[in-house]
């Protein structure tokens, strides 16, 4: 496959005084750059924020933040700053200050003898984002000679009714090829992988169905609380934050037939599909939970109730396990286990796919069950990897078993991935939206989980620091099942 050519552009990050900013976009921007030929850039970022910053002070900011990321030289940086960064003031936000920011970007056009190709980063509070693009299009910024492509952040609506209203607005003033929403867990590259994974290794593809599947298992787990984001959070809560978005998307790619291509339709619609083909959620096969305060020696790990914005009283879930069933051909009667929960043991991203044990059980001598099953185990995070978990007989009589791996680490493989941000990035500036979120996805997803959120729910309290309430060990349990970490 051919990388396309990166034509120039003019990539405008609104909010460009936050911490996304310090911490993602201009390191991923940075690692993006054209080293080859710093005096004439194909790229021109100009930040936009409130503060009143001269673009002297803004290049500083940008430069220290990226010397912090790691960044050492400062030759090099200083001149990446000098010739891509600039800045502009929208101080209040209002019609005058938009009018002030398309004269910045068409001037910058101007004297850089740019195409009018632009990229808007809306690094911005979700309820701005409507607005924001009202006054973009109002200045005649999304119109021009050029492309324009709209970059924005979950949430994308935080039921179906807003996330459809959400939709309608943005197609008032973009076409969906637009329209990039970004998922970060999607640029992870074992994420992409697990495609060619799959669709490259027929040894796997054959097995990747229910007559091998015995189930499958998607684990996002935090080891951190709800920090300084409390008042987001009681807005939210686990399954609005994660489980409508990261956990189902993991889950479709995971599940997802063979597309026509590999190409951004074809897989999205393929994805799509699984979508409608989930049952509809039962509510007794969902549990919600919340953490408390965890006393170790003299250190006590603060509860939910106890962080800043939450209120003394909120049910507010920050622990959701569930069972998902996906009635189509391949997927019939293999459970989908989904789990994501804060302040959890340790940071794990992993997907546990267990095949089925053999029909029939040769070693008479072993107790039943007592040879694990085979399982494919592809973890996100903190590493990226693939583990073959099997069995092998251990040296000598009586007869036993024990499980081990093969293992496929990416980072001692092929050295350093790049991060998520950094992919996704390149996939928007060439335009590429196969990692991206489609506006009928939101919608079914929202779709599929509103039923939960609707009505009263129990949400079971949990020790900071442990794996969930118990009650959710009951949901793999009522089907022979336990919650796999690791092998």
């Amino acid at each position: 496959m051919q990388e396309p050519t990166v034509e120039p552009h003019i990539f405008v990050i609104l909010g460009a005084t936050g911490d996304l900013t310090r911490r993602k976009l201009l390191p991923a921007l940075y690692h993006l750059r054209d080293p080859g030929n710093p005096e004439k850039p194909t790229r021109l970022i100009l930040g936009a924020a409130l503060p009143a910053l001269t673009e002297e002070a803004f290049r500083l900011w940008a430069f220290e933040g990226l010397h912090e990321a790691g960044w050492r030289n400062a030759n090099e940086l200083r001149a990446w700053c000098n010739a891509c960064l600039h800045y502009q003031s929208v101080q209040q936000g209002g019609p005058e200050d938009y009018e002030a920011l398309a004269h910045s970007i068409r001037q910058l056009e101007r004297s850089h003898h740019m195409p009018e190709n632009r990229i808007f980063y809306l690094a911005l509070p979700p309820a701005t984002v409507p607005g924001t693009i009202e006054q973009l299009d109002r200045v005649g910024l999304l119109k021009g000679h050029g492309w324009v492509r709209v970059v924005f952040e979950k949430p994308f609506g935080h039921d179906f009714h807003s996330a459809r209203a959400l939709n309608t607005q943005l197609h008032e003033y973009l076409e969906e090829s637009q329209i990039y929403r970004i998922d970060h867990y999607l640029g992870k590259e074992t994420v992409q992988n697990l495609l060619a994974f799959r669709f490259a290794n027929p040894i796997f593809e054959s097995l990747w169905k229910r007559d091998n599947v015995e189930s499958v298992q998607i684990t996002v787990a935090e080891d951190l609380g709800v920090e300084h984001r409390g008042a987001y959070y009681q807005q939210a809560g686990a399954l609005r934050d994660m489980v409508q978005n990261h956990l189902t998307q993991l889950m479709t790619v995971v599940a997802m037939e063979v597309p026509v291509s590999f190409e951004a339709g074809a897989i999205q619609s393929e994805k799509l599909k699984v979508l409608h083909s989930i049952k509809p959620i039962n509510r007794q096969d969902v549990i919600f939970g919340q953490y408390r305060a965890w006393q170790i020696g003299d250190l006590t790990i603060p509860g939910y109730h106890d962080e800043p914005g939450v209120p003394k009283d909120s049910t507010t879930d920050t622990f959701v396990a569930m069972k998902a069933e996906i009635h189509n051909w391949r997927w019939q009667g293999v459970p989908f286990y989904l789990r994501t929960g804060k302040r959890l043991p340790r940071k794990l991203t992993q997907i546990a796919v267990t095949f089925r044990p053999a029909p029939i059980q040769v070693f008479r001598s072993l107790e039943p069950g007592s040879v694990p099953p085979n399982k494919l185990l592809i973890t996100l995070q903190p590493s990226e990897g693939f583990s073959l978990c099997f069995s092998v007989k251990s040296p000598g009589r009586p007869v036993q078993f024990n499980d081990r791996a093969l293992q496929f680490d990416y980072e001692q493989s092929v050295g350093q991935l790049p991060d998520a941000y950094e992919t996704l990035l390149r996939d928007v500036v060439i335009g590429d939206q196969t990692l991206f979120v489609s506006a009928e996805f939101t919608e079914t997803a929202w779709r599929l989980y509103d039923p939960l959120l609707a009505g009263e729910r129990i949400v079971y309290p949990y020790t900071a620091g442990s794996w969930g309430p118990q009650e959710a060990d009951a949901i793999p349990e009522r089907n022979g099942h336990q919650w796999q970490l690791g092998w």
